[in-house]
């Protein structure tokens, strides 16, 4: 999908951006045009690109795979013009791939995504990537091979009409979002002073509604420690760590009783024979917050867990946590991309979000922040996810729209 490198007329004229209101997309001759046929015809590119992304097994921890991934990503996105640093990772290696604007004095677009998926390594055995009745199905094609092709798309679409992106851009990629970003976090906070704006590309909600808000997320790993006996001989010497930790999780099951929190016990472990007293055990906790204020309460709740028995000894340790970015009123970034939909003849809408992301660490701190801005279609994290094939030419060209056109004043300007 690499673009052409010589420079050629510009395909339309950018209004400025000094009055700070959405773009007049009237004063953009030949954008709608000129955009959306040029992503119906990149369309079969990027469909075959998601395809083959998601060919290449890519599950959270799995350090050689996601290398290998990155590699092929680099040099995709390097043919559109970009050019790329790859950030060590413990359990693989992030990407920083930054693009030249037309005005490199403006403050940077921020772009934020991830290679990592859900799926173990040889899931594709039993669930190969296949297209039918215009679906594209594989393990991560949804969440989130195709945004990253997208994009990819999209630079190529700007490169073949011989133009940049209006301001400079830079697009993070963690290889650990899908357990909470603990490493790639540090990477997205390191690219947010000065941003303009933030987007991702996570899917969108399954219509097609961009995010505007997603909910606090936190994992919790609840260790506890007992001692261990013969469970026949020696019974009421041992203290057992399966039942310590059976107490702590119906009693932490409560939590969810609260406002604004959920919770998930996602994994549990322990214990080593049924004739042995279990020495240890421990459960991985996934909580989501709806508020600032219930992910404060529900976490020093935990952290002030004590034990039921004695001889039992509990721990808890915060594995990641993405803070809750709530939905703010006006949301001029949400009436920019609206209008620029419009022109290209498309809907399109936002709406909070129940899942969390790396877009949240943007959100929360009130700087302008939308996502779901990869590909339209369903079921993440379950065996039949998919994306609309309908629905990638639209998609490439607001992505392009994006990235050329002038943004409005987005924030309020100092008063005094």
């Amino acid at each position: 999908m690499s673009g052409a490198s010589t420079p050629a007329a510009p395909a339309f004229a950018a209004p400025g951006e000094a009055d700070g209101q959405v773009p007049d997309t009237a004063a953009l001759p030949g954008l709608p045009r000129a955009l959306s046929a040029r992503a119906r015809t990149l369309a079969g590119a990027v469909r075959r690109r998601c395809a083959d992304l998601a060919r290449m097994e890519s599950p959270s921890g799995d350090a050689a795979r996601l290398d290998a991934l990155a590699e092929e990503l680099v040099a995709g996105f390097e043919a559109t013009g970009a050019v790329a640093r790859r950030e060590p990772g413990p359990a693989g290696d992030h990407l920083v791939l930054t693009w030249a604007g037309e005005d490199e004095s403006l403050a940077h677009l921020l772009v934020v995504g991830h290679h990592d998926t859900v799926w173990p390594a040889g899931t594709l055995a039993d669930w190969p990537v296949t297209e039918q009745d215009g679906l594209l199905s594989g393990p991560g094609v949804l969440d989130m091979k195709a945004g990253l092709a997208l994009l990819e798309g999209a630079f190529a679409l700007l490169a073949d009409l011989g133009r940049r992106p209006h301001r400079p851009v830079r697009l993070v990629v963690v290889s650990d979002e899908e357990v909470g970003s603990p490493d790639g976090k540090r990477l997205v906070e390191r690219q947010l002073p000065g941003a303009a704006a933030v987007l991702g590309l996570e899917p969108p909600h399954p219509d097609g509604r961009l995010k505007t808000a997603r909910r606090g997320s936190t994992r919790v790993l609840l260790t506890v420690t007992g001692r261990e006996a013969h469970a026949g001989l020696n019974a009421a010497e041992g203290t057992s760590a399966v039942d310590e930790l059976v107490d702590q999780l119906v009693a932490v099951r409560g939590l969810a009783c609260q406002p604004g929190t959920e919770l998930n016990t996602g994994r549990i472990s322990g214990g080593s024979r049924a004739n042995v007293i279990a020495g240890r055990a421990e459960a991985e906790l996934g909580l989501r917050f709806a508020t600032p204020e219930a992910q404060r309460r529900t976490l020093d709740h935990l952290a002030q867990l004590t034990a039921l028995r004695p001889g039992a000894r509990v721990r808890t340790e915060v594995l990641s946590s993405r803070p809750a970015w709530p939905e703010r009123s006006g949301n001029p970034l949400l009436r920019h991309v609206r209008s620029l939909a419009a022109a290209l003849g498309q809907q399109v809408d936002g709406a909070p979000a129940g899942g969390a992301g790396d877009t949240n660490i943007a959100g929360a701190r009130g700087l302008p922040t939308l996502d779901g801005l990869g590909a339209v279609g369903a079921g993440p994290h379950a065996r039949h996810e998919h994306i609309r094939v309908d629905q990638l030419a639209p998609r490439i060209a607001l992505l392009a729209a994006l990235l050329a056109v002038p943004l409005p004043r987005l924030r309020e300007r100092p008063k005094g």
